[in-house]
């Protein structure tokens, strides 16, 4: 099996992903493994949460390059690029994905600053005298 090439974005993170099949099953983030790139349990279970679902955990191994964001937004950017991986192995996994949500780019961005405001949405104090 050739190496499958794809990539996830989540806010400003972008994930390029690249997927094999190997008995070694391992993911690296960056040169590390997810284990000790991504600390908590719950985004670690996000990145393995496209193998859970498709029964697939411990048959493909996984390199991803990961650049800016935060450390959620990277781990949503690497399952969206793992999840869109494992549609272009079988597309039967689609079906699985979908409903799940896992196959959806979360469009949701930081609102930019405005002129003559503090913030996006806050505004100075209002002084009536």
């Amino acid at each position: 099996m050739e190496k499958i090439n794809t990539s996830g974005r989540r806010k400003t993170a972008v994930a390029r992903v690249y997927l094999t099949m190997d008995s070694s099953a391992t993911v690296t983030v960056n040169g590390r493994d997810y284990t000790e790139y991504f600390k908590t349990p719950m985004l670690q279970y996000k990145i393995r949460q496209a193998f859970i679902l498709t029964s697939n955990e411990g048959k493909y191994s996984v390199k991803a390059n990961i650049n800016g964001g935060g450390i959620t937004g990277q781990a949503e950017a690497l399952r969206l690029g793992i999840s869109k991986a494992l549609c272009e192995i079988d597309p039967e996994y689609r079906l699985i994905l979908k409903p799940q949500g896992l196959l959806r780019r979360d469009p949701r961005m930081v609102e930019r600053k405005k002129p003559g405001q503090p913030g996006a949405r806050k505004k100075f104090q209002f002084s009536k005298r």
